[in-house]
C-alpha cells in the first residue's frame, strides 16, 4: 500500500472525527498530513477520491477474495467487521451527499463486481431482467449498509451478512452460485 496515500487517508479519518466530510477541505487534509496540495493532487482527484480509494483498498479486498476461496457470506462479514472497526469514517463517508460519495462508489463497485461474476459464469452479457434485478439488489444492499451504519450498527456483522444473502432475488442466487453461497 502506498505510504503517502495511507498518510492522507489517516489525515482525513482524523478530521472526520470532528468535522463532516463535506466540510473538510483539501487544505485541511494536507495540513493534517504535513504534506503539500501538489502531493495530494498527484494521488487523488479530490477528497471523495481519497475516501473511495481507502474503501477500495481496505474493504473491497474482501470482495476480490470471493469466488477464489471466500464465500459471499465470508466476504460480507469481513466487510461489515471492517466497517464496524472504522465506524466514524464510514458514518461520515456515508453521510456525504456529493455525487462522488462513497455510497455511489460502493454501488458502482459492487454492481461491476457481481456483473463480472455472472458474465464469467454464463459467458454472455447480462440480459435486461438480470441487470434490473442486480441493480435493484445492489442499490438495496448499499442502502441497508448505510442504514445499518447510520442507525448504530445494532445487528452483528454476521446477522446483516445473512440478511443480505437472504435478500438476493432467486434468479441471482443461481447466477452467483460461483460465490459458494451458504
Amino acid at each position: 500500500m502506498d505510504i503517502t496515500k495511507l498518510k492522507l487517508a489517516n489525515s482525513i479519518k482524523t478530521l472526520m472525527k470532528t468535522c463532516p466530510l463535506d466540510k473538510i477541505t483539501v487544505t485541511d487534509i494536507v495540513k493534517e498530513a504535513h504534506c503539500t496540495r501538489q502531493t495530494f493532487y498527484r494521488h487523488f482527484v479530490d477528497k471523495y477520491d481519497l475516501v473511495n480509494w481507502y474503501f477500495e483498498e481496505l474493504v473491497m479486498q474482501s470482495f476480490k477474495e470471493m469466488g477464489l476461496s471466500k464465500t459471499l457470506y465470508e466476504g460480507l462479514v469481513k466487510k461489515f467487521n471492517f466497517i464496524e472497526q472504522e465506524y466514524n469514517f464510514f458514518y461520515e463517508a456515508f453521510s456525504s451527499n456529493d455525487a462522488n460519495s462513497l455510497v455511489q462508489y460502493d454501488y458502482e463497485t459492487i454492481l461491476d463486481f457481481y456483473t463480472k461474476i455472472i458474465e464469467k459464469k454464463t459467458h454472455i452479457p447480462l440480459d435486461n431482467q438480470t441487470t434490473f434485478l442486480l441493480k435493484m439488489y445492489c442499490r438495496g444492499s448499499i442502502d441497508m449498509t448505510v442504514d445499518w451504519v447510520k442507525n448504530g450498527m445494532k445487528l452483528p456483522p454476521k446477522e446483516i451478512a445473512t440478511l443480505l444473502i437472504q435478500a438476493l432475488p432467486e434468479p441471482l442466487k443461481e447466477d452467483l452460485s460461483i460465490l459458494k453461497l451458504k
